[in-house]
């Protein structure tokens, strides 16, 4: 009869252990994300305000900017791992058509990293105009993620 009870209370606590770990991992997964995006945030802006003549065209620091974005991008798809979409909903913007439509948002999130890694390469060696361009395809992509898979 102990032996029973024991063992019920192990599955028992086993059950509540394992549960309360897939939520902090859902967790965890989605405060990585608002990271990775928050970084590519950070970057993201100054360029803009380079591009749109706002602050002054700095070569240098574009550059650093967009490799920072380029080595980003990436990562972000790590955070959508299945299972994070049950996390605190109170966390995230994320819609759940990310884990609907899998595919295709795996699709955009190449696309970002795709762009990004243009964007990085054309910031050290391209013209202004080139890489103003470039700049455009990358919000674009990261637009379209946000049109159809975040919150507003």
């Amino acid at each position: 009869m102990r032996k029973n009870v024991f063992l019920i209370s192990a599955a028992v606590a086993a059950t509540f252990t394992f549960g309360a770990s897939a939520q902090v991992k859902a967790d965890a997964a989605i405060e990585y994300r608002h990271s990775v995006f928050e970084v590519i945030g950070w970057n993201f802006k100054p360029m803009a305000a380079m591009v749109k003549g706002e602050a002054p065209y700095d070569k240098e620091a574009f550059a650093k900017r967009a490799a920072n974005v380029a080595t980003m991008a990436p990562m972000a798809l790590e955070g959508f791992a299945p299972g994070t979409e049950k996390g605190d909903k109170e966390k995230t913007q994320a819609k759940p058509a990310i884990w609907e439509k899998m595919d295709d948002f795996k699709g955009k999130m190449s696309k970002l990293a795709e762009e990004s890694t243009k964007l990085a390469a054309i910031s050290k060696t391209g013209t202004f105009d080139e890489i103003k361009k470039q700049f455009g395809a990358t919000g674009a992509a990261c637009k379209a993620c946000h049109d159809d898979y975040k919150q507003k």
